[in-house]
């Protein structure tokens, strides 16, 4: 492998005064940021640490001794310069420069202070230099105000010009839709070519609202909470609850509404302050008026079960009708509600306990089943496994890593000997070259594509590769739109051009792999003319991408569930490992293996043992040793030595009257897993069914008692992002009604069943995590802090953590990373002239899974508000289509009905539909073939047909 070796710069200083204090500085510093290390203040209203200095305002203007003033903020300190930083004159300077702006300013209807989250920093100036607004000037510009953004107000009237709004969308975000349109004194900013914000590319993930100084661009206010300043309002640091980037927020709270009043980033190692407009502005699920608040019990009258309310397959209108607008096409309570009883709590949970009990007397360890959920903290995850494992003595417990990335790690602990990453999604500055495949990461994963987005400005090469061209592509230097189902073809011929070219590190294949010669073997046969019949990838381009790969210095691979979701999802991963193995790609900085894991706290929850082959920290179930261990620690003589059933076993086994009672946490596999009629049949064959959630779920309608838990926002907890981070959720509102904290429930029950359990809080769990779990050692709520540790951590009160893993050896028992070749083989339902395309599914930005959360968000909701089939408009125009026009897309399984989005991000036979829409349940289409060593579910390929919709609901299709 090519290497380059780097010269250290000489880092010069240089020596000043600034207002008679002498310092030193390294040469480039500003005057502005060495007069802060003095704590000398100098008033900036363009200027913000986070961004490239422009110096537009000329407020931070100080006298170098020069013909005239300099401003601070770009002016770089120099060898003897006499800096004064405050005077007569530049008072007067500053506040006559204030005075100008504020005469263009509109006048609030309210407090000025209340037309930003936080203090107006122009008014701040206004009020310390003592000025007012004079009647005889003009009040504002007329340019206007847009409110077409849901949740974002543009004044443009009290707009200074300052441009943090667009650096922060370009610099911070790499969003690039801010701009400025006009000239003199019309000149204003613009999104896009000067279209209304709610109308251009912007992505609402409120980046320009934190950098506004002034009132242009505010937060409205959400569920009628109005926006106040910090100081009239609590604010609580927890983490963001949606994706695996696992951001750090703070939340502020209006304590006299008991409700969140808004959102905003807050400093930390991984997210550094930004968000999503999830993270921002999709909070308020969490005071729905349809959250339940009490437990229920099935009435004796409401049986045979099965859905209750409107099924999946959509209809003519697309979700746009009046009955799916309230609320967005999710569950009808008036029609479930009937179905149940309210019942106390002791009712309820002696139930639960009673009806599982009954069912393991009689049936055994195998007819028990437990779904946990990555959205639920460490703790919680925790409980929950080692309640089915001692309560019921079954490993019979999975989560939604089986539907997301169970293949990504099976193939991890088979080739390095750990499921979780190398290295964090911030070590991408320090990459020559990333690839990005199966992702589309501006969607998934927003705030970790920000950083791959700076990267590439600053010089690291972007490899994408998927079947869509989404914005991802847009922002590669090379991109491969490869047939659906081909990864294993195009990753042997990238492999087989690396090693054919030389550029393999033949030292780090001799000493720290294994196996490369079969390796070598399988991809001779690959060679890139193969791949481009594959593949569909030019053999040029494949080549592009060796030679880019091979002459890395150091790169990363980041992928996502369009590597996982296959019935080859193992083999796909193996081929990633394999490449970034054979380069010497792994073990140093800027160089690594990244699987962007999907929820919150799905590592953590694999972590916390959540999976049925594993005890917590990946422990074999099946290991004699492991298993005796834990019963020591779990004062047991007699855990289950038998592997459990994954997520779509028990699903198999309730069909067949295996499985007959199951206990959910969290979980809404009605939606989220594949070929819902089958889904459909296994709910309804179960004896009992205990839904524990905080909203009624498609897959609570199957239930016997549902129990009212807590949303994030409302306990305490730590959760684990993708990059090994372990952090604290803090506890900002009281759950509504009788609903409890989520570990409480699983504690009552399992003291029914006859565990001795007695946790006082979250903190006593983690305690007990800790003492099992080699990988959390040294970690403690107290040395969290504010933003978490990596781990593994030696020294968490000294350091962040381990940000690159295997610089010596690998987590295997012989150190070595195993290579594992791979043969491409073709998808299990293949296209035909009945069902001629091939459906790919996934998540939208604004949306979550099952959009039991998103969907009762205000902001997501209205942004995205139905569910759409994207189409290659080729494909739109030979099916009879045009853009809006209703389809009926029709697999094998089933028939849904919805909407044409006519998309160049397409390519031809291929469509895409997001899966988080009830009345148009993607996973309707979706076929249940499934990977035969992750056991995860093929999502990403089936065969379909689209044509214009008739009249009347679809047909359910085959069950």
């Amino acid at each position: 492998m090519a290497t380059t070796t780097i010269t250290p710069a000489i880092t010069k200083n240089v020596s000043l005064t600034i207002d008679g204090r002498a310092l030193t500085v390294p040469d480039g510093t500003t005057i502005l940021d060495a007069a802060k290390q003095l704590g000398i203040d100098i008033p900036v209203l363009c200027h913000d640490d986070r961004y490239d200095p422009v110096g537009v305002c000329r407020m931070c203007v100080v006298d170098v001794g020069a013909r005239v003033y300099a401003a601070a903020c770009v002016r770089p300190c120099e060898e003897g310069m006499e800096v004064t930083t405050t005077s007569d004159r530049i008072d007067a300077q500053r506040s006559m420069l204030t005075e100008l702006l504020l005469s263009d300013q509109p006048d609030p209807e309210h407090d000025p202070k209340e037309t930003t989250t936080a203090d107006n920093e122009l008014l701040v100036l206004v009020r310390q230099y003592g000025l007012e607004k004079s009647d005889a000037v003009p009040q504002g510009r007329g340019r206007g105000v847009d409110d077409s953004n849901p949740v974002i107000s543009v004044n443009h009237d009290a707009c200074i010009l300052c441009d943090r709004c667009v650096r922060a969308c370009d610099d911070i975000q790499g969003n690039d839709v801010i701009g400025r349109s006009g000239k003199g004194y019309t000149t204003r900013i613009a999104f896009d070519l000067n279209q209304p914000m709610g109308e251009s590319s912007c992505v609402t993930c409120g980046e320009c609202v934190a950098a506004c100084p002034t009132g242009a661009l505010t937060n409205k206010p959400i569920r009628g909470v109005p926006i106040q300043p910090r100081e009239k309002l609590r604010q609580v640091d927890t983490v963001c609850p949606y994706c695996g980037v696992g951001c750090a927020l703070t939340y502020n709270v209006d304590d006299e509404r008991k409700a969140i009043a808004f959102a905003e980033g807050r400093a930390q190692p991984g997210s550094k302050g930004r968000l999503c407009v999830k993270g921002r502005y999709g909070w308020d699920y969490a005071a729905s008026p349809q959250r339940l608040t009490k437990p229920l019990i099935r009435r004796e009258d409401a049986y045979p079960k099965g859905p209750l309310s409107m099924d999946v397959r959509g209809d003519e209108a697309g979700g746009r009708s009046e009955r799916r607008r309230k609320p967005g096409g999710l569950v009808d309570y008036d029609q479930v509600m009937p179905s149940f009883r309210e019942a106390s709590w002791d009712e309820a949970l002696d139930v639960v306990a009673r009806r599982l009990s009954e069912i393991y007397a009689d049936g055994g360890p195998s007819a028990i089943a437990g779904f946990g959920s990555a959205k639920c903290s460490n703790e919680e995850a925790y409980l929950f496994q080692k309640l089915i494992r001692t309560g019921f003595h079954t490993n019979n417990v999975d989560h939604c890593t089986r539907l997301c990335h169970a293949s990504s790690v099976a193939a991890l602990f088979e080739g390095i000997g750990s499921g979780a990453v190398s290295t964090t999604y911030g070590d991408v500055i320090n990459a020559d070259v990333i690839i990005i495949t199966g992702s589309n990461a501006t969607a998934n994963h927003p705030v970790a594509s920000s950083f791959f987005k700076q990267a590439r400005r600053a010089g690291t090469t972007i490899i994408y590769v998927d079947p869509r061209a989404d914005k991802v592509a847009d922002h590669a230097d090379i991109f491969c739109q490869l047939k659906p189902g081909t990864d294993v073809a195009f990753y042997n011929a990238v492999m087989h051009e690396i090693i054919r070219l030389g550029l393999v590190d033949e030292e780090f294949i001799r000493d720290r792999t294994s196996n490369f010669g079969a390796l070598a073997e399988t991809v001779k046969d690959y060679p890139p003319e193969r791949g481009e019949q594959i593949t569909g990838v030019s053999a040029e381009q494949i080549r592009r991408v060796a030679r880019a790969w091979g002459e890395a210095s150091a790169g990363i691979i980041y992928w996502g569930m369009g590597i996982s979701q296959h019935t080859t999802g193992t083999d796909n991963a193996r081929c990633l490992i394999a490449m970034c193995a054979i380069t010497g790609n792994v073990g140093h900085q800027g160089a690594g293996l990244h699987p962007l894991r999907g929820q919150n706290n799905v590592q953590g929850a694999s972590d916390s043992g959540l999976v049925p082959m594993f005890y917590p920290d990946y422990k074999g179930v099946a290991d004699e040793a492991t298993r005796a261990r834990f019963q020591k620690a779990w004062a047991l003589t007699d855990l289950d030595p038998v592997k459990g059933l994954t997520v779509t076993e028990i699903i198999g086994s309730a069909l067949k009257g295996g499985v007959r009672g199951m206990y959910m946490m969290g979980e809404n596999p009605f939606l989220s897993d594949p070929n819902i009629n089958k889904v459909r049949k296994a709910l309804s064959a179960l004896e009992f069914l205990c839904v524990q959630d905080i909203f009624l779920t498609e897959t609570s309608e199957f239930a016997d008692v549902i129990l009212p838990a807590s949303s994030y926002m409302e306990k305490d907890g730590t959760y684990t992002n993708t990059d090994r981070r372990v952090q604290l959720g803090r506890k900002v509102l009281d759950p509504p009604g009788d609903a409890r904290v989520d570990y409480e429930i699983v504690q009552e029950i399992a003291r029914r069943v006859g565990l001795d359990w007695n946790y006082g809080s979250p903190r006593e769990v983690f305690e007990e995590m800790v003492s099992v779990m080699a990988s959390y050692a040294n970690l403690s709520y107290d040395n969290l802090g504010l933003t978490g540790k990596l781990y593994p951590n030696p020294d968490p009160e000294n350091s962040d953590g381990t940000v690159v893993m295997f610089t010596e050896r690998f987590n295997t028992d012989d150190g070595l990373a195993h290579l594992v070749p791979a043969e491409w083989l073709p998808a299990k339902e293949l296209p035909n002239d009945e069902y001629p395309f091939v459906l790919n599914t996934g998540r939208l930005l604004e949306h979550w899974h099952t959009g039991s959360m998103t969907r009762r968000s205000f902001a997501l909701d209205a942004i995205q508000p139905r569910p759409q089939v994207y189409m290659h408009p080729a494909d739109a125009t030979a099916c009879g289509l045009t853009d809006g026009a209703m389809a009926r897309v029709s697999s094998r399984r089933g028939t849904i009905a919805l909407e044409v989005k006519v998309s160049h991000n397409e390519a031809r036979g291929n469509c895409f539909i997001p899966f988080h829409f009830r009345e148009a349940a993607a996973n309707l289409l979706t076929i249940d073939e499934i990977d035969p060593i992750g056991k995860i579910p093929e999502f990403k390929f089936c065969a379909v047909r689209i044509e214009p919709a008739a009249n009347g609901n679809g047909s359910a299709g085959a069950d």
